[in-house]
C-alpha cells in the first residue's frame, strides 16, 4: 500500500512539474512574441498557426466594442504593410497585467492589457498558444482591442 500511494504521488509530481514548465514556456513564447514584434522582425508571422482565429475588438468612441475577424493569410499581410508605418514611428506596445491559464486542450491562454507607444490607456489582449508535436508553440487565436476605427471597414 505505501509502494502504491507513492507511485501515485510520484506521478502526480512529475506531472505537475510538466505542467509548470509547459506554463512558463508559453509565457516565454508570448515575450519572445512581444520582443519580436516590437523589434519588427519577420519571424512574428511564423508564431502564428496557418489557421489561427484572429480578432481585432474596435473600441468606438462611445464604449462600445465590435469586433472583426480576419484570417491569418490577411492579418498577416496586413501586418506587414503597418510594421514600414510603425518602424519610422518606432511604435511598440508595452504588455502588463501578463497572466497564462491552462486550458483543456494543453494550449494555454496569455491575458494581458496592451499600452499603445506614446498613449496614456490600456487594452485588453489574448492569445491563445497550444504547444505543437514538434515542440514549437504557435498562437491559435489572437484578441486586440484597439480604438482605430479604421478596422471597422474589415467588418464581414
Amino acid at each position: 500500500m505505501k509502494k502504491i500511494f507513492l507511485s501515485v504521488m510520484t506521478a502526480a509530481l512529475v506531472s505537475l512539474t510538466a505542467f509548470a514548465d509547459d506554463k512558463q514556456e508559453a509565457i516565454n513564447f508570448f515575450n519572445n512574441y512581444v520582443k519580436a514584434a516590437n523589434n519588427y522582425d519577420v519571424s512574428v508571422a511564423a508564431m502564428y498557426s496557418p489557421s489561427a482565429k484572429i480578432i481585432r475588438q474596435v473600441v468606438k468612441p462611445d464604449g462600445t466594442l465590435v469586433d472583426v475577424d480576419t484570417d491569418t493569410a490577411t492579418y498577416i499581410r496586413q501586418m506587414k504593410i503597418g510594421q514600414a508605418g510603425a518602424k519610422l514611428k518606432n511604435y511598440k506596445n508595452n504588455y502588463s497585467n501578463i497572466s497564462a491559464t491552462a486550458m483543456p486542450n494543453g494550449a494555454y491562454k496569455i491575458s494581458s492589457l496592451r499600452q499603445p507607444s506614446n498613449e496614456t490607456y490600456k487594452l485588453k489582449t489574448y492569445m491563445i498558444v497550444k504547444k505543437q508535436p514538434d515542440g514549437k508553440w504557435l498562437i491559435t487565436e489572437e484578441m486586440m482591442q484597439t480604438k482605430v476605427q479604421t478596422f471597422l471597414k474589415y467588418k464581414k
